[in-house]
């Protein structure tokens, strides 16, 4: 039996666990943010969190996570400005124009946190792991080969 009023209890809570969760509007861009969450989870079964977000706005489209405590809809915007600030850097290098920002890595004590652009380039898959359980070429080649 679903009970609305359950429901919307439940998040007040934090976000769902192993569940993928889509936010924004239902329509294509939601459903391919879905599915670039479900190509992740398949090749990366143990992992924290991950999100799809658009970097202009830092609106979370979609997220999974693990934890309670690990909440992608608090850090995605966050991610989206630390993409911002990086693509300001290199146009203030001067690089030449083929160079792109394809990817970010964050290394923490015990975990890595990875932001890979799209490839529309309007947004961006964010990628949370225990650094113990797993490898980071292996991470990013899911990252990679999930980009539609």
């Amino acid at each position: 039996m679903q009970i609305p009023f359950l429901s919307q209890l439940q998040t007040l809570t934090g976000p769902p666990v192993n569940k993928i969760v889509g936010v924004a509007p239902a329509g294509p861009v939601r459903l391919a943010a879905e599915q670039i969450l479900q190509h992740v989870l398949r090749g990366l079964p143990e992992l924290l969190a991950a999100a799809v977000g658009q970097i202009a706005s830092g609106q979370l489209l979609a997220s999974y996570t693990t934890s309670r405590d690990f909440n992608p809809a608090k850090i995605i915007g966050f991610n989206a400005e630390v993409i911002r600030q990086q693509r300001q850097s290199m146009q203030a290098l001067q690089l030449p124009p083929d160079e792109q920002l394809t990817e970010l890595l964050i290394t923490l004590r015990t975990q890595l946190h990875l932001l890979r652009l799209l490839p529309d380039g309007q947004r961006f898959l964010y990628v949370a792991v225990d650094c113990r359980d797993t490898n980071l070429g292996i991470a990013r080649e899911v990252m990679r080969t999930c980009e539609t």
